[in-house]
């Protein structure tokens, strides 16, 4: 039977939206465990006034414990994407069901038990950001009469939507006597980004310690991420990710007999960083002698026309190389996956338009799957429509970090750095699908090897990358794998072995 929780009215005659818990059951190792689902909201506040509501759905082992249980805060990317495809794919009590592709099955879809669930270890506390899910901006009636212009969202901001996950978990640990409990952080794609600053700011600027911090398909600098003619990281990043589509898809002309896609990826990374990287940097200052092997061997190791990459000097957009890999039996590749093939509609056209086969075919599923859990499974009961992926908030998203107009460093590798010198007892984990264009595992295995960390630093420190795209843990197999690593991780950083 679920519960409803009392509505809250403040002095500014603000009504807080009810919630609703429920009690549920599943098994860890053959024994049966009982757990509390609650999905409600935590009022995020601005001059003393109501400012935003963040909804958030935690799940907490009803068992007596000696020791507090650990917490982990969760959330996604984007920026505009809800808690769902972590709290629906990997980690929740209930998941949804894929193929060992990791593709959706055929509909309709149903929630099943998740074997794999992260509770069997962690209390968890599923963040969606303000804009996302069901967390909304409170209209400020006042301000609202003065103008009718369409203002930008004040939590659609680098910093202020760090603040707002600051906020949101002094409130959360102190409405529910949290304050003893291990904290973790885990973040997918942009949400690693959060997580990498928040390992700074949520200890240094709200006092909540840390025990550890997962990192999932990172984004981790923004200056990787947009590339250009006068570059070279950003190309050499993706390099081996198409070196191993390539291989996957029976392309590559640099492979060796007998030799695994795995293998021939890094190897691939080796000669990025050896010989393209130069050739990228220098341009015209390298002989065209040299510039042509070069290219000649880039060509052949991601499997396009030696001439198609000598006219790109070797900068081969990410786009460019999924539509164009198999365009002659009018495929294309997953941009978030390089092993999901999907047939091209618009084969004769040079812009890649047709659906990617990871992001636009699974949402449905995503879609799907929260709305059960927090509609049926813990009976909440609201009309508003649970945004799963907001292309506006993603639009409208700014850097307010900058002090200056030439000041671009606001990547999330510093503050990582910092966190783990904040607070050295902090374990880190970092991990990616090895099939990934968009966040590729080559960009955090640069990044790792730059960090400058001491001996006991790097004990702290696990980089681990499993098959699959953005999103790997659909897959049967990784997400067993990450499940079992995971545990151990926890594990390591609460000094249980």
């Amino acid at each position: 039977m679920a519960e409803e929780t009392t509505s809250k009215k403040n002095d500014n005659n603000y009504i807080k939206p009810e919630g609703s818990r429920n009690l549920f059951s599943f098994k860890i190792d053959e024994k049966s465990k009982d757990y509390e689902a609650e999905a409600d909201w935590i009022v995020l506040q601005k001059d003393d006034k109501p400012k935003a509501e963040m909804f958030y759905i935690r799940y907490f082992l009803t068992e007596e414990s000696k020791s507090p249980r650990p917490v982990t805060f969760i959330f996604n990317g984007g920026p505009g994407a809800s808690s769902a495809y972590l709290h629906m794919g990997a980690l929740g009590p209930k998941r949804m069901e894929f193929t060992e592709e990791g593709l959706p099955t055929p509909p309709p879809y149903s929630l099943q038990d998740n074997h794999e669930s992260w509770l069997s270890f962690t209390d968890l506390v599923f963040i969606d950001p303000i804009g996302t899910g069901f967390s909304r901006m409170i209209e400020d009636k006042d301000e609202a009469e003065k103008s009718t212009d369409k203002k930008d969202v004040e939590y659609w901001q680098i910093k202020r939507d760090l603040e707002s996950l600051g906020e949101f978990m002094q409130k959360f640990l102190s409405d529910n006597q949290r304050w003893e409990s291990p904290v973790f952080l885990a973040g997918e794609s942009y949400g690693g980004y959060r997580v990498g600053k928040l390992v700074k700011m949520a200890q240094k600027d709200y006092g909540i310690g840390l025990a550890g911090a997962v990192l999932i398909s990172p984004a981790m600098e923004f200056s990787l991420l947009n590339n250009s003619d006068y570059d070279a990281l950003p190309w050499i990043d993706t390099f081996p990710t198409m070196a191993e589509a390539a291989a996957m898809h029976g392309k590559a002309r640099k492979q060796n007999k007998g030799e695994s896609t795995g293998e021939y990826s890094r190897r691939a990374g080796e000669f990025a960083l050896k010989e393209l990287l130069p050739v990228l940097a220098a341009g015209e200052l390298y002989p065209e002698s040299t510039r042509n092997r070069v290219l000649n061997s880039a060509a052949d190791f991601i499997g396009l026309p030696r001439e198609i990459v000598k006219g790109k000097s070797g900068r081969v957009a990410i786009d460019y190389f999924v539509k164009n890999l198999l365009r002659i039996e009018k495929k294309q590749l997953g941009l978030y996956d390089i092993s999901q093939v999907e047939t091209d509609p618009f084969p004769d056209r040079d812009a890649l338009e047709g659906p990617d086969p990871t992001l636009h075919t699974i949402s449905r599923v995503f879609t799907a799957g929260i709305n059960t859990q927090i509609r049926q499974q813990i009976g909440l009961k609201t009309d508003r429509d649970y945004q799963l992926l907001s292309m506006e908030v993603n639009a409208s998203w700014k850097a307010d970090l900058k002090t200056h107009a030439f000041d671009n460093q606001i990547g999330a590798t510093d503050d990582l750095r910092y966190g783990m010198s904040l607070n050295t007892d902090m374990n880190v984990y970092i991990t990616h699908g090895l099939y990934d264009l968009v966040t590729p595992h080559f960009s955090t295995d640069r990044l790792a090897a730059l960090l400058k960390l001491t001996p006991s630093q790097k004990e702290k420190l696990t980089v681990k990358h499993y098959p699959g795209g953005h999103m790997f843990y659909a897959r049967e197999k990784s997400r067993k794998e990450l499940y079992s690593d995971m545990e151990k991780f926890y594990e390591k950083a609460l000094k249980l072995k």
